[in-house]
């Protein structure tokens, strides 16, 4: 099995596309999970339609499912299945009461330490960055690099899926660390085409 593509949709960092529209795109060129990613400040009810909208396009795709970032208030008024959260956001067992045991439940390492804290927790994965960098993040957390990866991917019980400034060329090096996946949003959402990048992620991974 290749290590698992998250593409998360945004609409800050490009504006050529909606969320929908990326959703559409890379959930047809094979990502496994959509992230849908939102900081503006949007009402709640606004939220819950744009998630809702993208997990039913990750539906009719067969093979993608929706990760809702931050809001488990929305990830459970729409029925979802899997989030993602920050290390501001809910509790990680709060977020578990909630949604119950099936659910998909991500949470954010930046360093060594919290990548070992955040392994007491009742966390389905670790997302760990930012390995290069990141440019969607006004105040970014420092570079990771590939040697702390690996010794987080080490000593880690749980899978790990790194995110930050990750490129086709530098995806093999990023598994060989020990990741079981990456997540992407830049080099994907901002692209000239979305799709055709998807597809060019998924390859680099089952190369891996």
């Amino acid at each position: 099995m290749r290590p698992v593509l998250h593409v998360i949709t945004d609409e800050t960092t490009q504006s050529s596309y909606t969320h929908a529209t990326l959703a559409r795109l890379v959930s047809a060129n094979g990502a496994d999970f959509v992230q849908y990613r939102e900081k503006r400040h949007f009402d709640t009810r606004t939220l819950c339609r744009n998630a809702a909208t993208i997990m039913e396009i990750c539906a009719q795709s067969e093979h993608s499912q929706l990760v809702v970032n931050d809001r488990v208030d929305v990830a459970y008024a729409i029925g979802a299945q899997a989030i993602h959260l920050g290390r501001q956001d809910l509790k990680i067992s709060v977020a578990r009461r909630i949604l119950g045991p099936d659910a998909l439940i991500g949470g954010t390492s930046n360093s060594l330490d919290e990548a070992t804290k955040l392994s007491n927790e009742p966390v389905d994965y670790l997302g760990v960055g930012p390995i290069f960098g990141t440019v969607s993040k006004e105040n970014p957390a420092p570079q990771l690099g590939l040697a702390r990866l690996a010794r987080i991917c080490s000593d880690s019980p749980h899978p790990v899926i790194a995110i930050g400034n990750i490129r086709i060329e530098n995806v093999p090096d990023v598994i060989e660390a020990g990741a079981t996946g990456i997540a992407v949003l830049s080099a994907i959402a901002s692209s000239d085409d979305p799709g055709r990048a998807t597809f060019e992620f998924v390859k680099a991974l089952e190369e891996c």
